[in-house]
């Protein structure tokens, strides 16, 4: 190592990341640096493509390659390595990090949530599955536009892929006007077989959009495959907050980490004229999210453009990127693979 490559390796070595309070170069996430007619060029590897600091982190590692004498300019690649979770599940080893979705009750936009967390990961430039678990009530095949029965290749499924996302969906199985009149038992029983009797392939995130409330499917899951973590959709207004309560401690009791609480449907935006209505009150699962002493995760308002996007089958993280609530649902992607990230690099207390 000549002694140009040693000097830019020191100064990289001030730059720390921030939720994992180490420096980048003990972290392994500077590789192949290399100091040519004082050019520095290396790759910064993250652990997310959808890292919330990558700017930051990008900026610094320029900024302390640029301090050290000699060296006049910085060439640098930033790519993703997501680490998979302390527990993988055996029957699922190319998937990283499994996260359930859910919430106390229906109604709150909880699919709308996943489908647009998924789009916004997979646009980062994540590989993301997507696993509709909401069996009586699929709406996962009509935001994702798509309908068809998947492939059956050596007795496994495959899944359907839309927008960069994988999906398997109890919607692709049955005709639409069909119901699931099912007991317990038969949902436990289709659940286990979308989980493990499809060909999933290497996925950084596989996604579970949950259905409502704390029954057979949310146990079934937690006790087939590790869950990383979970997320807990909720509206502002009392009446949902109060089964937001029962739906956490549901998750602490089988020992899932919550990732936090997102509020959706936080404030109504008129198209026209820019006016700001909390219809449905405002700030109330962040509140939730203090007093139960859990990450918030952000809130999403409502606008037509998310119905409008769902019911076109184009979610509109990316049918309408530059909306409030695109940026929005960016931004707790972001904090979701974050979160994943800190669950499988942090050894758990």
């Amino acid at each position: 190592m000549s002694d140009l490559v040693a000097a830019v390796r020191s100064a990289l070595s001030t730059v720390q990341d921030p939720d994992l309070k180490k420096d980048l170069v003990t972290l392994n996430m500077i590789r192949d640096l290399t100091v040519t007619d004082g050019g520095a060029k290396f790759t910064l590897v993250l652990t997310t493509g959808a890292c919330p600091v990558k700017k930051e982190l990008e900026d610094q590692c320029r900024a302390a390659a640029l301090s050290v004498a000699g060296v006049t300019r910085a060439d640098i690649t930033v790519t993703a390595e997501v680490p998979k979770g302390q527990n993988v599940a055996d029957s699922l080893p190319g998937v990283r990090h499994i996260i359930g979705v859910g919430s106390g009750k229906g109604g709150v936009g909880k699919s709308t949530v996943t489908v647009n967390i998924a789009c916004a990961l997979a646009k980062a430039g994540a590989k993301v599955g997507l696993l509709d678990a909401d069996i009586y009530g699929p709406s996962i095949p009509t935001m994702m536009g798509i309908s068809r029965q998947p492939y059956v290749i050596n007795k496994k499924m495959i899944p359907l892929e839309a927008h960069g996302v994988k999906m398997i969906s109890m919607g692709f199985l049955l005709d639409e006007r069909q119901p699931v009149i099912w007991r317990g038992p038969m949902i436990v029983s289709a659940l286990r077989q979308m989980i493990t009797d499809v060909t999933w392939g290497d996925l950084d995130y596989l996604l579970v959009d949950l259905p409502p409330g704390t029954g057979d499917i949310q146990l079934t899951l937690a006790q087939s495959v590790p869950l990383a973590g979970a997320v807990v959709v909720s509206t502002p207004q009392a009446v949902a907050l109060a089964d937001v309560r029962r739906s956490i401690a549901m998750f602490d009791k089988v020992n899932v980490k919550l990732f936090g609480i997102v509020e959706n449907m936080s404030e109504f935006v008129c198209p026209r004229c820019g006016h700001i209505e909390p219809i449905f009150g405002t700030g109330g699962a962040e509140r939730e999210a203090h007093e139960l002493q859990v990450a918030f995760l952000g809130r999403v308002p409502l606008e037509p453009a998310v119905r409008i996007s769902g019911d076109d089958g184009t979610p509109v993280v990316l049918s309408h990127p530059t909306s409030r609530s695109a940026a929005a649902f960016r931004g707790i992607a972001e904090q979701v693979a974050r979160a994943a990230s800190m669950a499988a690099l942090v050894p758990a207390k």
